[in-house]
């Protein structure tokens, strides 16, 4: 009887031993005359296993093996009848046994032979399966704009563009593309520097993914402060880049879309005769909105920013042509828009562009950046606004700041290689790191700033007038932390829209999978 637990090599030698029971002297008999010693039958049995000899190859020596035993191995002894083919077991060789040198004629050819006869049959482990080419599939336009692009070290508003498309929105609770097909909402805002689209769907309540996005710098309210009117260069640079919103919405269903325009187009005197031609080289209507609504808006979208546990809190959004301020008292009673909790607002009529055109960007010393702060401080006294309740702890106080400056001072901070929002959006800052910051930012010349991956060279001459109107707010509402936002306008809308829809309310996703099951 077999042992299961010996290797096949071991059952070869018990098989062995059973041949010389049965025929002791016959076998005594045949290996004197064969001068066969128990070593080299040893030997042997090594290089039946594979063991190299002499030649530096295995030897397969069968024609020393008594005839009985090869019939037994045939019949199925350990199930191989083909060395070659048997499965590699660990094989002790013994110190000091001759290797066996040559081998018998016929092993070839009964290798061969056996080598025929196992071709059909499967072996002990299973076939590989058969390459399969699939067809080649050349992705829609629509699908392609949605595929990730290699990135090879964007520095400024390159970067900002690669994390706009990365963009991901509040990613838990992702539904999936195919529950709501047609609830896609896109989200435009037309600013006095940037142009900004997004295109999203709702997800967990107050919550959405991300389908795509787009964010480029064309200042369209560059000159406006010194001649009351967009520039010919300045509107030309803006229907570019909204040709290329008008292509993304038009490649997706969208169930509703809001797409505004802020301070470049209300104050420019030119501003309705701007969007009518918008309308007729693009095809989209842009509505401008006014201060109440942007200030707003600007909550909305930070509104899963301000934690349960804050009373009061400053949000402010530093733009291209204006920044707009909210106070936000939080009783018990919390809404759940955030907006409903704004108990004053201002809309200061300055932002980086006009700013930094009155008082210079490239080069600013710490002069004129003083000027800049004091400008800012004699728009913010006149703003009506209760102080702060003195007996509130501070830690129930802080300020959120919803800007470009605020993003490339986080950024700056974190010493990122490139622009990454993931990292930056909900950003804490304490006081002492945003006055470190600022320091910094002043003691870079012009291309000093422009060298740096956060800022670049779109925002070298910008980010100084940001961080100017930063302090003067700071001065006004000391606060012991900041928190850093990247998002504002767009995100508000899309809440809004979404809120307004009810998309969020409980029951919506059961109803609509009953309805498609009935159709």
């Amino acid at each position: 009887m077999k042992d299961p637990d010996r290797g096949p090599e071991s059952q070869d030698a018990g098989a062995s031993t059973a041949v010389r029971k049965r025929g002791k002297s016959s076998r005594r008999g045949k290996s004197k005359r064969t001068g066969e010693t128990r070593d080299a039958a040893n030997s042997a049995h090594a290089s039946q296993a594979g063991v190299p000899g002499a030649a530096g190859r295995p030897v397969y020596n069968d024609a020393a093996e008594p005839a009985r035993k090869r019939k037994r191995r045939r019949r199925g002894g350990n199930g191989l009848s083909n060395p070659a083919t048997a499965i590699p077991s660990p094989v002790q060789v013994v110190s000091g046994a001759p290797d066996r040198e040559g081998t018998s004629p016929a092993a070839p050819a009964r290798a061969k032979k056996n080598k025929r006869k196992n071709k059909n049959r499967r072996g002990s482990q299973a076939r590989p399966l058969a390459p399969v080419q699939l067809p080649s599939v050349s992705a829609s336009p629509s699908v392609q704009a949605r595929m990730p692009r290699a990135d090879h070290g964007e520095t400024g508003e390159a970067g900002r563009q690669r994390s706009d498309r990365e963009h991901d929105g509040e990613r838990a609770g992702h539904r999936g593309t195919d529950s709501y097909p047609q609830d896609l909402y896109a989200a435009l805002d037309l600013g006095t520097n940037n142009c900004r689209l997004l295109i999203a769907q709702p997800t967990r309540p107050g919550q959405f993914r991300v389908v795509d996005a787009f964010s480029r710098i064309v200042r369209l309210g560059e000159g406006l402060g010194a001649s009351g009117r967009l520039s010919d260069e300045a509107m030309e640079r803006a229907v570019e880049a909204l040709r290329i919103c008008a292509g993304k919405l038009k490649s997706r269903e969208i169930r509703r879309m809001r797409l505004i325009a802020t301070e470049a187009c209300r104050a420019a005197a030119n501003g309705e005769e701007f969007l009518a031609r918008v309308t007729a080289e693009t095809g989209l209507k842009l509505e401008i909105i006014n201060r109440e609504t942007e200030a707003r808006l600007a909550v909305s979208g930070c509104s899963s920013l301000v934690g349960r546990d804050a009373r009061s809190v400053v949000l402010f959004d530093i733009g291209g042509g204006s920044s707009e301020i909210a106070v936000l008292r939080i009783g018990e009673n919390r809404s759940n828009r955030l907006a409903n909790h704004i108990t004053h607002w201002t809309s200061l009529p300055v932002g980086v562009v006009t700013l930094s055109e009155r008082h210079g960007g490239r080069d600013v010393s710490p002069t004129v950046f003083a000027a800049m702060v004091d400008e800012v401080d004699g728009m913010l006294a006149r703003f009506d606004c209760p102080a702060l309740d003195a007996t509130m702890p501070l830690d129930d106080f802080y300020l959120i700041g919803t800007s470009g400056t605020v993003t490339t001072l986080a950024g700056v901070h974190l010493d990122l290689p490139r622009y990454d929002r993931r990292r930056v959006d909900g950003l804490w800052l304490s006081d002492s790191e945003v006055t470190e910051m600022q320091a910094r930012l002043l003691s870079w010349d012009f291309a000093g700033r422009a060298a740096n991956p956060c800022i670049g060279p779109d925002r070298a001459d910008l980010v100084l007038a940001g961080c100017a109107i930063l302090e003067a707010i700071r001065r006004r509402w000391p606060a012991r932390r900041m928190r850093v936002a990247d998002r504002g306008l767009r995100e508000g809308l899309l809440t809004d829209m979404m809120a307004d829809d009810g998309v969020w309310r409980r029951g919506r996703q059961r109803r609509s999978h009953r309805s498609g099951r009935e159709r």
